[in-house]
């Protein structure tokens, strides 16, 4: 199959800014039209949620020149592996009083990243060449949403705030230098499914900028967030995650603590929940089935995003820490970042690099990455559900397949209880 010459970021839908300037906006009567033909769409058994059917992939991120890969491994010369050394917990316990809805990540040291994909990095988006080497990492204790923020959950905020998202707000003319005029109008970029196979290496086959479109109206204008409370609010851009959690007397996770969490006490594991993807036969995660783009089975019980919670959760007691919807951290996205980390031996509380840099974008400067994985995931694509690997997204792009969580340290918890923090309860 022949590969473009500059993917994206399995997390990363188009940024908006390429899809206003070269022109591939969807009108809001042909956003309508998709709406309503899902809508129409009887429900297989084991429920839905109204997401695009087809809900398939996401883009792949850059190959850098001084990679070399193998079915089995990916290493960079030079580069020596690390192994995986055990997860080594803070011995103190949790508070007795705990925030409604977050659980106790006790933090301790850890082995970040990841080292021998198994046959992941023979498909389209390399999915472990950013997340090397494996290396040593300290974060403190904290507390961690047990879920991504809901509808239900923004909804309170905004009308507690009046908050108006970015994809609610008119796009400023300096922003996207060299977009039409006509183009510039409110709305996100949301995964339209092909109605039949296309080849991978053109990602605006499936996505596209929808006027319209916002957290509200997550498949566009004419579609609604009603009776989806439980639902991850997506359509958010990283300010907006931000402004949430400000409100709530949170904060968005570092990368590191994001993966300690995700982790769940394991090692070294390749899926949040252990060694194999299915084990058992059950289905751990909502991710994609069927041939990607243009055909999701449902095989795992969801075409397209699900309600908070329908899976299991990880050894922490977070749910959905792989697929379903990627997530905000508030780290600066470098395709090197590891590199430097591993030669402080332990890195303790990392707060991520000061600036970001996409080797495959070298001029965009604005990108956070984001964690997780997502239900577009597929090991014909996309296999970054495994814990460990790293997804990245420009701060002024939201996606119908992009959410958050939020974490709380034990002084803000205590100052909230105090009453110095009248917000952390707002959020839940």
């Amino acid at each position: 199959m022949k590969k473009s010459s500059a993917r994206m970021s399995s997390s990363e839908a188009t940024p908006k800014r390429k899809l206003l300037i070269t022109g591939l906006v969807l009108v809001a009567s042909i956003g309508a039209i998709v709406t309503m033909v899902w809508n129409a769409r009887p429900a297989p058994a084991g429920g839905r949620q109204s997401a695009p059917a087809e809900a398939a992939h996401e883009a792949a991120p850059p190959q850098p020149t001084d990679t070399t890969q193998s079915s089995t491994k990916v290493s960079r010369p030079g580069m020596k592996l690390a192994a995986f050394e055990p997860t080594k917990p803070n011995a103190q316990p949790h508070p007795e009083k705990m925030p409604t809805g977050m659980v106790w990540i006790p933090g301790g040291e850890f082995s970040m990243g990841v080292q021998t994909p198994v046959d992941v990095n023979n498909v389209g988006m390399q999915a472990t060449v950013d997340s090397l080497p494996v290396h040593r990492v300290y974060v403190d204790s904290f507390f961690m949403d047990k879920t991504d923020v809901t509808n239900a959950q923004f909804a309170r905020f905004v009308k507690a705030t009046g908050y108006v998202t970015v994809a609610e707000r008119k796009p400023r003319a300096e922003d996207f230098p060299g977009a039409p005029p006509e183009n510039l109008v409110p709305g996100s970029v949301i995964f339209t499914a092909p109605d039949h196979p296309v080849p991978l290496d053109d990602h605006f086959q499936w996505w596209s900028y929808v006027p319209g479109a916002s957290w509200r109206h997550p498949l566009g204008p004419k579609s609604s967030i009603a009776g989806q409370d439980n639902l991850p609010v997506v359509h958010v851009a990283y300010e907006d995650a931000e402004a949430y959690a400000k409100w709530a007397g949170k904060r968005l996770p570092t990368e590191a603590e994001w993966e300690f969490a995700a982790r769940g006490g394991l090692a070294g594991k390749p899926y949040v929940w252990g060694d194999e993807f299915r084990p058992n036969g059950k289905w751990m995660a909502n991710t994609h089935q069927g041939n990607f783009p243009n055909s999701d089975t449902g095989s795992d019980g969801y075409i397209g995003i699900a309600p908070v919670a329908k899976f299991p959760a990880n050894g922490y007691g977070l749910y959905d820490m792989a697929g379903n919807v990627w997530e905000w951290t508030s780290d600066w996205y470098r395709a090197d970042y590891y590199q430097h980390l591993a030669a402080e031996g332990v890195a303790r509380n990392p707060q991520g690099p000061d600036t970001a840099f996409d080797p495959s974008e070298p001029g965009d400067t604005k990108k956070k990455v984001h964690r997780g994985g997502s239900f577009l995931c597929t090991d014909q694509y996309c296999s970054r559900y495994m814990v460990g690997t790293r997804g990245k997204g420009d701060v002024d792009t939201g996606t119908n397949h992009l959410g958050f969580r939020c974490v709380m340290t034990l002084s803000q918890w205590q100052a909230a209880q105090g009453g110095i923090s009248g917000q952390a309860s707002h959020g839940r």
